[in-house]
């Protein structure tokens, strides 16, 4: 096993519907972190939630909803994601960001 090192977990919650220049924000935030040469992101897409407004969101059959919750999840070294945190904030309108020390075991295979 690796060494684990500390590192911060960004994650951004934000809604499917949620646009940025004319794209979906989550893919918006996802190709700038990757432009930022952020270690990586993930987007996970919630079945079920409810945010400020309190509006359910659901994948059930007879609630469609075309606005589910999604969760970007990126780790990093702290200051790289600090120095991300303006170029989110430019991009996002609504939404919920929270940070989180954490500590990261890298593993990397040789194949």
């Amino acid at each position: 096993m690796k060494s684990p090192c500390d590192a911060t977990l960004l994650r951004i919650f934000i809604g499917e519907d949620d646009r940025h220049e004319k794209r979906p924000l989550y893919e918006a935030i996802v190709l700038k972190a990757r432009e930022n040469h952020l270690a990586g992101a993930t987007v996970l897409r919630g079945p079920m939630g409810f945010g400020a407004s309190s509006r359910l969101h659901t994948a059930k059959v007879l609630r469609l909803s075309d606005d589910l919750p999604l969760v970007i999840e990126i780790v990093d070294e702290d200051a790289k994601i600090q120095a991300f945190l303006p170029t989110l904030e430019n991009m996002m309108r609504r939404g919920l960001v929270t940070l989180e020390k954490v500590r990261v075991v890298h593993y990397r295979g040789t194949e």
